[in-house]
């Protein structure tokens, strides 16, 4: 058993002991902490700064493709209004032409010549719609597609071959450059 002197003793050995769980008793816990602190705020201050080079970039982008938008919206307007020109410029010798017979019509006694120039003009502005990619329909006799043709009646098929096909043209259908823009209008046989 221990007397009263050397738990006094052993009380005094407990307390000069320093305790290393505490961190104020560590010398160079505060010159640590103002180490971290300082580390922290440098990093703290690089993401500020990376995250305010995003925001202007984010606006930058944003405002680029605010100018893209409007500019191709205004091109596209353009565009509309002009898309027709080509083709109209194009269409005027034809309508010169148009003018001349006319005008030849009025004082004509040669029915031949007068034929044979209107069938020039016809041709000169059936050859121009072609060459700006115009295409009739081939539907005569073929199998009746409704995606092609808009059937106007049906009558009797004078043959059983022409069943369910083509047998008159009412009014043509056109591609432009291989896409439909005018369905046929025609008679069905049944």
């Amino acid at each position: 058993m221990q007397t009263n002197g050397q738990a006094n003793n052993a009380g005094e050995n407990e307390k000069s002991m320093p305790d290393l769980n505490a961190d104020n008793n560590i010398s160079d816990t505060p010159h640590m902490n103002n180490e971290l602190q300082a580390e922290e705020g440098e990093e703290l201050q690089k993401k500020e700064q990376q995250l305010g080079e995003m925001r202007d970039k984010f606006l930058r982008l944003q405002a680029e493709f605010d100018n893209f938008r409007k500019r191709t919206a205004k091109e596209r307007i353009e565009l509309m209004q002009t898309a027709g020109k080509e083709v109209i410029i194009s269409m005027l010798d034809v309508l010169d032409d148009s003018e001349r017979a006319a005008k030849q019509l009025e004082t004509a006694t040669d029915v031949a010549a007068t034929k044979d120039g209107v069938l020039l003009v016809f041709n000169k502005l059936k050859n121009t719609l072609q060459a700006k990619g115009l295409k009739p329909m081939e539907s005569l006799h073929t199998t009746f597609d409704p995606d092609l043709h808009d059937a106007i009646t049906e009558i009797p098929a004078p043959t059983p071959d022409l069943q369910g096909k083509v047998l008159d043209v009412l009014q043509q259908g056109y591609y432009l450059n291989d896409k439909l823009i005018r369905h046929a209008k025609v008679i069905v046989g049944k």
